[in-house]
């Protein structure tokens, strides 16, 4: 959504605009994104796994079966709502007839 915006905007100040939003709504709001998580999940069982990690953190909850805990649904929910919310929002605004009169469907 955030390039979408940037992609629209006319200067540079309206593209780091637009980024802005998204992004801090999607940090704010919790959600995990499964590209990350794809990177960050197994580097920190790779660590556990050599023993390269700070004596307070709990290294057992690294697992792989944990990773895919996570993963599974975070990458559904990024699917959900990049292709199904995003592009259903965008197919509805962007449908042909909709100024013509037509029920545009």
């Amino acid at each position: 959504m955030g390039v979408w915006i940037a992609y629209a905007g006319r200067s540079v100040s309206d593209k780091i605009f637009g980024l802005i939003l998204p992004v801090s709504a999607f940090v704010a709001a919790g959600f995990e994104h499964c590209v990350a998580n794809m990177y960050f999940l197994p580097l920190a069982w790779v660590l556990a796994q050599t023993g390269k990690v700070p004596a307070e953190l709990d290294a057992s909850l690294f697992t792989i079966t944990g990773i895919i805990h996570n993963l599974v649904p975070v990458t559904l929910g990024n699917i959900v709502g990049g292709a199904g919310f995003v592009g259903a929002v965008y197919w509805l605004i962007y449908r042909k007839g909709l100024g013509s009169g037509s029920s545009g469907l």
